[in-house]
């Protein structure tokens, strides 16, 4: 079954979200109007001074790429969503902003000292992709906040040990010694694979430090990502998959991965924001409670629900049972607001195009979710998505299993207005 849709009176106070049934028969009968399509929203035409309002909590599972949320009445899970993070495409832009304008100060500028210390940042800073997950889940329980009675919430703090995720039998003073205990990086390395090339396994060779997974692929610095090649392997591998460059070899793989412990960055991005959610979260006014990961999974297997973020959410925290009445959450996708950028680049750093300052063309604007109908041409069909605009009003509609070019803005109909975030 669908969520349940939120209901708002005529001086937008938030009354109890309703079936679905029972909102479809308002909007029929006329008694109310669709407020906005997503999340679900309908509001009232005419003032009910006699509908009563029920508590409700808005109950957080906060992850490094998908946050999952749940809207809880009494012990019945009446709403669901899971909203995506867009944190690794903010590093990977910064990381190309960076790259162009060195390159840039390089090729245009004469050669300036270095500079140490000139910028400062406030206690508490977080790096941009970071501030984003706060950002963007505050976004999204003001939201709610809005559109529901919402009267508490709930936030699972959980707090992950990175050295015992790499090395299960971890203990007392080996917290204080690390992998790299009396090495350096790269003669750890050498011994670490018997200073010979761990692809071609040549010898008395020179050999360069080499990462598992690339850089540009997502991978680390991190040293159980760092092994030894010789020149030619690290330059015939670049930045391919390990699993593509030893299709060939499988044993050889098998071993090389074995080296290769699993990645902390999603671990490490939970842990460095959740007491700065927690805070803002408790600006909002409402009473925060807050859940261990390990008493989310005990609520999740005693009442034998599924792995998935937003149930995950609905478990936070102590309750005695649960009752989930929805099986559809609402699928939310950052997609961020645009750029500012009026001269596009190609991967070089050098101008390729320059935008137009109007950002409204025929009434639609980018990343407006619409709907159109093409009754004629080679495209005849129906098609629902985020649209890209242009000025010449040939339209590019991205679906849900493709990307549709060349559709006129006289097909489009308009559904939900630009907001930052695509839904499913």
């Amino acid at each position: 079954m669908s969520n349940f849709v939120f209901v708002l009176d005529t001086n937008k106070r938030p009354l109890d979200p309703v079936h679905p049934g029972t909102a479809r028969h308002l909007l029929n009968s006329g008694e109310a109007a669709v407020l906005r399509r997503f999340p679900f929203s309908i509001i009232l035409k005419e003032a009910r001074p006699e509908a009563t309002v029920q508590d409700l909590e808005l109950k957080l599972d906060p992850g490094s790429k998908v946050t999952g949320i749940a809207i809880k009445q009494g012990n019945k899970i009446i709403f669901g969503a899971q909203l995506q993070h867009r944190g690794q495409q903010i590093q990977n832009a910064l990381l190309s902003r960076r790259q162009l304008r060195r390159g840039r100060r390089n090729r245009k500028t004469r050669y300036r000292q270095a500079r140490f210390l000139n910028r400062t940042r406030p206690d508490g800073w977080l790096a941009p992709s970071l501030q984003h997950r706060v950002l963007t889940t505050m976004t999204w329980v003001q939201k709610f906040i809005r559109l529901a009675p919402i009267t508490c919430l709930a936030q699972e703090l959980v707090r992950f040990d990175l050295q015992l995720m790499q090395n299960s039998e971890i203990s007392g003073v080996q917290y204080q010694q690390g992998e790299l205990k009396g090495y350096e990086v790269r003669e750890y390395l050498l011994e670490k694979w018997n200073r010979r090339c761990a692809y071609c396994s040549v010898e008395n060779v020179p050999l360069e430090v080499e990462h598992i997974q690339a850089k540009s692929k997502g991978g680390s610095d991190r040293v159980s990502n760092l092994t030894i090649a010789c020149h030619g392997c690290n330059q015939g591998k670049g930045n391919q998959d390990i699993r593509d460059f030893l299709s060939s070899q499988p044993d050889l793989l098998n071993r090389i991965l074995k080296q290769a412990k699993s990645p902390l960055k999603d671990a490490t991005a939970v842990n460095s924001t959740r007491w700065v959610l927690f805070n803002y979260l408790k600006e909002t006014g409402l009473p925060v409670t807050t859940g261990t990961g390990g008493q989310t999974k005990f609520n999740r297997t005693r009442l034998e629900l599924s792995k998935s973020h937003w149930l995950d959410a609905a478990c936070v925290g102590r309750i005695d049972g649960l009752e989930v009445l929805t099986s559809k959450p609402l699928l939310i996708v950052a997609k961020g607001h645009g750029t500012r950028q009026m001269c596009g680049t190609d991967k070089y750093g050098f101008p390729t195009r320059h935008r137009c300052r109007t950002q409204i063309h025929k009434g639609f604007q980018t990343g407006d979710i619409v709907k159109a109908t093409v009754t004629a041409g080679q495209k005849i069909g129906s098609y629902r998505g985020r649209v890209l605009c242009r000025a010449s009003g040939s339209f590019d509609i991205v679906t849900t299993a493709a990307r549709v070019s060349g559709i006129s803005h006289k097909y489009c109909q308009p559904i939900h207005k630009k907001d930052g975030y695509s839904y499913g």
